[in-house]
């Protein structure tokens, strides 16, 4: 129930026995009440030291007493959220970076092909590569799958390449927008892949689209802002390194599929509703601001108005000087 705080099973059952009954308990009383090994509760121990969640005790000397969980859960969630805003600057500044070594190589110097980089123009091109690419694939397959909805021409693709990848025994990752879960096919696609030994996790905004094969190769946009440019297959060491760092982080802040969207506990915000925030104060459009979240324009419209109701605010600009002053951005 806690494991998003970093409590696993027996950390949680030792937390609740001391935090509800904080008599005096031995490890091996501990171990027998909660049918735990002992070894069990005394890495439980450690780690709700480690979490500050246990105090040494005034009354039994070289005792431990529980931190009440009003008190101590909201500190580990508090931490969370901080350890999150940092892992999304970190993100921000990968992508700037990411953006500008991926211009670089979609236009070579005198308009010939560098070594470590191959240039694909339309989109038979772009699948016929990749059914290359991924046919030899041996460890792993890692996809950022912008936009909600998906075509039943690049689900079917998609899950051709798929099914041969997973039948190797390959690893394959995938994150998809918070909004996927609005379109049925391409739902129904991303639990076809869970249920067949992928792994999918959502977010509310992608920086690009992009698959990773093996470390070694990634099909990436000549242009993130406009997929229908082409695309470029890289293999340069110095990309990898930057584009696997990239998905690394995402995946890190990314929820599983089907998990539940929760609230900041400051802001009452979900992640998806900070990232429009976010969007609009940047000056983007709300159109702009609903093809980033793969939402539609009227999903924006109506999160947004309803985000002036918690603000009190009757403008949009009113709006955004309450979230900055109330720290939402």
């Amino acid at each position: 129930m806690l494991s998003a705080l970093g409590l696993d099973t027996p950390t949680e059952a030792v937390y609740r026995l001391l935090a509800a009954r904080p008599e005096g308990w031995g490890v091996g009383q501990m171990a027998e009440r909660l049918g735990l090994g002992e070894q069990q509760v005394r890495d439980a121990l450690d780690r709700l030291a480690e979490l500050e969640l246990l105090r040494r005790s005034a009354d039994r000397p070289g005792g431990w007493r529980a931190i009440h969980p009003e008190l101590g859960l909201q500190l580990l969630l508090r931490r969370q959220q901080e350890d999150l805003e940092r892992r999304r600057q970190e993100l921000d500044r990968t992508h700037v970076a990411v953006t500008r070594m991926i211009a670089d190589f979609a236009e070579p110097a005198g308009g010939g092909t560098e070594p470590d980089s191959e240039r694909l123009i339309g989109m038979d091109a772009i699948r016929s590569r990749l059914e290359q690419i991924a046919n030899k694939a041996t460890g792993s397959v890692c996809t950022f799958m912008p936009g909600g909805g998906h075509s039943p021409a690049s689900i079917e693709a998609a899950r051709h390449n798929d099914a041969q990848i997973l039948l190797r025994g390959v690893e394959v990752r995938t994150v998809c927008l918070d909004s996927v879960r609005n379109s049925a096919p391409t739902l129904a696609y991303a639990r076809w892949l869970t249920g067949n030994g992928g792994e999918v996790r959502t977010v509310p905004t992608l920086p690009l689209r992009m698959i990773l094969i093996d470390g070694t190769s990634a099909l990436v946009p000549l242009d993130p802002s406009d997929t229908r440019r082409g695309a470029v297959l890289l293999h340069a060491a110095g990309a990898m390194t930057a584009l696997t760092t990239l998905f690394e982080q995402v995946w890190a802040v990314a929820l599983p599929l089907g998990a539940p969207q929760p609230r900041n506990a400051d802001t009452g915000l979900t992640a998806q509703e900070r990232e429009l925030l976010t969007l609009l104060a940047k000056g983007l459009t709300d159109e702009t601001a609903a093809g980033r979240l793969g939402v539609s324009l009227s999903t924006v419209r109506r999160s947004m108005a309803s985000i002036m109701e918690r603000l009190g605010a009757r403008s949009r600009f009113e709006a955004g000087l309450r979230a900055a002053q109330a720290g939402w951005l």
